[in-house]
Parts: C-alpha cells; structure tokens; sequence
C-alpha cells in the first residue's frame, strides 16, 4: 500500500495536516537524548522525513533508516542526496519487528507514525529496546485522539469523510485513505499506550500530546 502512494507521500502529509507534521517530527527530534555524536535508528521511515529532522540537530553522527516499502525508500535516498546527508543518513530495507541490530547500538530509536501499522506492537517495541544503549531513548510520534468533545467531534469528522477523500483524490488510492481513520480510531492512546511501553520495560515513560491531542510523543528510556 505504501509503496502504491510513494510519489504523493510527502505532498499529501503535509497538505491534510496543513503542514504541522513538520512542527511534530522538530519536537520529537528536540527530545533526543543528551550528548553529541548519537548513532539513531528510525522504524518505519518511509521518506526519511523524521531522519532527516533528527539529523537537523547538529548531533546526529550516524543515522539509519528502516523500511519495508522500496519505493518510499527510494524517494527518502532523493531527499538525502539532495541534502548532501548520504555520508551521515543512509536508509535500508528491513522489518520493524524483526530489527537486524545488535543489542545496545543506538542512542536512540524513534518511529513515526508507523507504531499503529505493526502487527505485533510488543515485539516491535521489545526489539527498540534490545537495541538501544544503556540510557538510550524510545521516541514515538503517532496519532491519538483528543480528549475535548467537540474537537474530538470534529476530528473524527474530518478523519471518516473528509480525509479519505482528499487523499484518494490527490493519491489516486482510496482505500490508503480510509485505512488511516480505521488505524486511529482502533489504535491506543495516551495513558494505555504508556502502560504497554512500559510492559515491555522502558523506564521513565511519558506522553506529550500535541495540537490538541490529534498527536502525541511517546517517550521512553533504556535503564
């Protein structure tokens, strides 16, 4: 499905959430942990948007990307060269759940909005675990829904009709579109997403929501 919708990735990101998830993949990055020189892992990178915004902070040394989707990596390789990023970013086919990592590798592991779309969250979150160095940091970005009525009103108004509509029409691929609205409606949320991060064993767990709760950051470190 990923792959089908490739070449409208970005546009479409960008243009349903008025531009916003550019402010949201800045926050994450904003939220790595301490020091210089950090070797960083993202899951489900797609176009290597939260990548490349890790890698704006000046304290990136090296980072890979990881993705079952060639096409979207394909387009993520583009936007890297482009920004002359190719000796720091590099991005690789590879299973979320099934990380091809030694244990204790990186100083963090985010991944954005792709936790939703695995089919085993325990062990896609125990496999960030494993690899993370001692005092790493777990960084999720994904979407959530607010907790006020009438912006949550709102909001399911825009995720079950308007949505799938722009994006089947801009994408060409309806069923990419309602798939998303099902995917964040049945996904969970704030404080039960923090009970399961925290099942697996991160430590120091924490949820910041975002524009209203249509978004939160997931953080979690490795004792």
């Amino acid at each position: 499905m990923f792959d089908r919708i490739a070449r409208r990735y970005d546009l479409l990101n960008h243009l349903l959430s008025c531009g916003i998830d550019r402010r949201w993949r800045a926050r994450v990055a904003g939220l790595l942990p301490s020091g210089e020189n950090l070797h960083v892992l993202d899951l489900a990178a797609g176009t290597g948007d939260q990548l490349i915004a890790l890698s704006g902070t000046g304290r990136v040394a090296q980072g890979v990307g990881l993705d079952l989707a060639d096409h979207m990596l394909t387009v993520g390789r583009g936007k890297i060269r482009k920004r002359n990023l190719a000796s720091t970013l590099s991005l690789q086919n590879g299973d979320a759940e099934n990380l091809p990592f030694a244990s204790d590798t990186f100083h963090a592991v985010s991944i954005a909005f792709g936790i939703r779309n695995m089919s085993d969250v325990h062990r896609t979150l125990s496999g960030m675990l494993r690899v993370l160095k001692p005092s790493g940091r777990a960084l999720i970005l994904e979407f959530s829904l607010p907790t006020r009525q009438a912006v949550r009103a709102a909001y399911l108004f825009y995720l079950r009709h308007l949505l799938p509509r722009l994006g089947a029409a801009i994408s060409g691929d309806a069923s990419a579109y309602r798939y998303l609205n099902e995917t964040i409606e049945t996904f969970p949320y704030g404080e039960a997403f923090c009970r399961i991060m925290s099942a697996v064993g991160f430590t120091g767990v924490s949820c910041t929501p975002l524009t209203a709760g249509i978004a939160s950051i997931y953080q979690g470190d490795k004792s």
